[in-house]
């Protein structure tokens, strides 16, 4: 009976530990949709620690805060000139405000430290998209397709940007390679069967 009220007296302190823990409860609140309130929880931990920031800052910008998002994420920056991990955050926020020249001109920083980085190269692909600037776009997607060639995501991309620039044919054969990718793809399907 006594080690049976040990046990139970030790859970209650595990428990109580786990739910005063700030990082634990900032992951529970984001788990159930609460973002905001769970940047709140870590808010104290933000001074000289870059982690802290970029996870403040991811959770700005989940709730909707896209200016405070991309100024957390500068900070994060300022603290390690080499973090590719903020660079890429910041690009969401600004792509959130339809900062697209902006957005685009931090992804080509990361391309310049990461040359070959699959998420700024998607992120100019979808930046190019929004601009309507569809030769751009196809030839980032390109790119893509070259380093990433089983990413359907990328060919989706550049039978999208063919497609718009008018390269009927070069649409056609990057939409069957989403095909043999992704069986069924409605996008590649679609417009396969307008052909």
């Amino acid at each position: 009976m006594r080690t049976m009220l040990l046990l139970f007296l030790a859970s209650l302190s595990f428990t109580t530990a786990a739910q005063t823990d700030p990082w634990s409860e900032s992951y529970r609140l984001e788990s159930i949709g609460k973002p905001l309130d769970a940047a709140l929880k870590i808010e104290s931990q933000l001074r000289d620690n870059e982690f802290a920031q970029l996870r403040h800052a991811w959770l700005l910008y989940v709730g909707g805060r896209f200016a405070e998002s991309a100024a957390g994420y500068r900070r994060a920056q300022q603290m390690n000139p080499g973090s590719l991990d903020a660079l890429l955050g910041l690009t969401l926020p600004l792509m959130a405000q339809w900062k697209w020249q902006e957005a685009a001109e931090v992804a080509r920083a990361v391309q310049r430290q990461a040359p070959g980085n699959y998420t700024a190269g998607l992120r100019l692909v979808v930046i190019f998209e929004a601009l309507k600037q569809w030769s751009a776009m196809a030839e980032e997607a390109a790119q893509l397709v070259e380093r990433y060639p089983s990413d359907a995501t990328a060919w989706v991309y550049l039978g999208r940007g063919q497609a718009a620039a008018g390269n009927a044919g070069k649409a056609a054969e990057a939409y069957r390679r989403v095909l043999q990718i992704v069986p069924g793809h409605r996008e590649a399907t679609a417009y396969l069967g307008r052909k």
